[in-house]
């Protein structure tokens, strides 16, 4: 793995033919959003303009074939100081079994602007394989933790 940190500060990494880059200027934005919008199980039928919004106020990470192409997409939201949370995690379909999904995820875990997070937290469907390999694990203390889910989630009922 290389690491290509530009002075921008913004994050590169290479590895066999792959790139992860934490630059926004480089993501293709229609690829990001139709696969959440159509693909993924957690942002399917979500209004566009609402993933947009979230990826501004997000810290990016795409993934890039050896010709350029995004595969693969991930995002944190953070505070920059102690907490991150993993969200949208994915990669296409015909790069997939390559450990691409774990790369991203422990990349994202090593961004050096993330680096006094203490706490991270992601939620996942069926990917727990994935996301172990990088060091996740159940709750230690799930009663602990508490969910409200709001209007445009849950159609009004809360919870």
């Amino acid at each position: 793995m290389r690491d290509d940190s530009t002075e921008s500060g913004f994050l590169e990494v290479r590895r066999d033919g792959y790139l992860i880059s934490s630059n926004p200027s480089k993501l293709d934005l229609e690829y990001v959003l139709k696969f959440l919008a159509t693909e993924s199980y957690w942002a399917r039928g979500t209004d566009p303009a609402l993933i947009v919004a979230a990826l501004q106020n997000s810290l990016p990470l795409g993934l890039f074939d050896h010709s350029g192409h995004q595969v693969g997409f991930a995002r944190v939201i953070t505070d920059y100081a102690l907490f991150a949370y993993l969200r949208d995690v994915f990669v296409d379909r015909a790069h997939r079994g390559r450990g691409l999904g774990v790369w991203i995820t422990e990349t994202a875990l090593a961004h050096p602007r993330l680096s006094t997070v203490s706490s991270w937290m992601l939620a996942t469907e069926d990917a727990h394989g994935v996301y172990e390999k990088a060091g996740f694990r159940a709750l230690k203390h799930p009663e602990w933790y508490m969910q409200r889910l709001g209007k445009a989630v849950d159609g009004g009922e809360g919870t």
